[in-house]
């Protein structure tokens, strides 16, 4: 019994020193993912989509509020078919704007121009912090005045899956001339998903129980550089302050960001609100496992609001 219970007391240690350094690991990792560089290859890749819809890309660059330099492109939809509405793309986390591509010619081929960015931190913008939301819903408005200026949008929607997601649905919460929003798998609040992080993917109960010390540890220093509390860092939030119409979506076998999320921001959206749940889908595999079903409800919800809002006016 006594061998039993010092063995037990051995490694009871050593997890809570793995969780420690895992922890320390977080704190400094989570508000710094690895940057993925946009190669020739994407771009390649990104121009023969979009002469597939008879459009072509434009650098586009922004000074966010902080001095940080945002870069990216905006698409216009070609001239006959263009509806002069513009969709904002929120690539996730650790991706840049090339991993918006496909959405991006589906909306050109509906007649919407897309703005597609590098969030702060990623691809080819400045930034040597990520926020998941909380800066970048101001990034969100510098973008708005470079481009409201420019183009001067009929409707200006946003559309974003995970990480950026999150970062649309905040956004929208605090500039009213994002008028709807399509979500992907994006999270609740940022202490919520640290807990799914924390349980490996495998549950959120690990997280909040055998592996809370990872979070307790970590989630601080990630605060304090980041000047947020994680409990603020909320779509939830953001839906239940503005009534901005949203289309949230989620897989039901993502294991990175459970439905239970979406199903949160769901029940607390005062706006209008429609909620599509997929079977068999993982983590942002929606498009890929329905692209049909994805294409209708996207541009039909986007259409609708265009439709309320009456005809757009030439201004060029």
């Amino acid at each position: 019994m006594r061998l039993a219970a010092r063995i037990a007391g051995i490694l009871l240690v050593t997890l809570l020193a793995a969780e420690a350094l895992a922890g320390n690991g977080v704190g400094g990792g989570i508000l710094h993912p690895p940057r993925r560089e946009l190669t020739p290859e994407m771009v390649a890749q990104a121009d023969a989509a979009f002469t597939r819809v008879h459009a072509a890309r434009e650098a586009f660059e922004v000074v966010a509020a902080d001095g940080v330099r945002l870069r990216g492109w905006i698409v216009r939809a070609a001239p006959g078919i263009a509806t002069g509405d513009w969709v904002l793309l929120y690539h996730g986390q650790a991706d840049n704007r090339a991993g918006m591509i496909g959405q991006a010619e589906m909306l050109l081929r509906h007649g919407d121009s897309v703005v597609m960015m590098d969030a702060r931190g990623h691809g080819a913008s400045e930034g040597n912090m990520v926020t998941y939301g909380w800066l970048e819903r101001n990034d969100s408005r510098a973008i708005v005045d470079a481009l409201a200026a420019q183009e001067h949008p009929h409707c200006l929607f946003a559309s974003g899956e995970s990480m950026g997601a999150s970062a649309a649905l905040q956004s929208a919460g605090v500039e009213p001339r994002i008028e709807a929003v399509v979500a992907e798998s994006a999270f609740r609040n940022l202490r919520e998903a640290a807990y799914d992080y924390a349980g490996l993917h495998v549950s959120p109960l690990l997280g909040k129980t055998l592996f809370r010390p990872v979070v307790m540890i970590g989630l601080p220093g990630a605060e304090k550089e980041g000047g947020f509390r994680a409990e603020d860092v909320s779509p939830e939030k953001a839906v239940a302050a503005r009534a901005f119409p949203v289309l949230l979506i989620c897989g039901l076998d993502d294991r990175t960001i459970p439905a239970r999320h979406t199903r949160a921001i769901y029940a607390a959206a005062i706006g209008p609100k429609q909620m599509w749940l997929v079977p068999g889908a993982g983590h942002t595999e929606v498009q890929g496992r329905a692209p049909e079903e994805f294409e209708r409800r996207v541009t039909q919800f986007f259409f609708a609001l265009h439709a309320a809002k009456g005809p757009a006016v030439a201004t060029h």
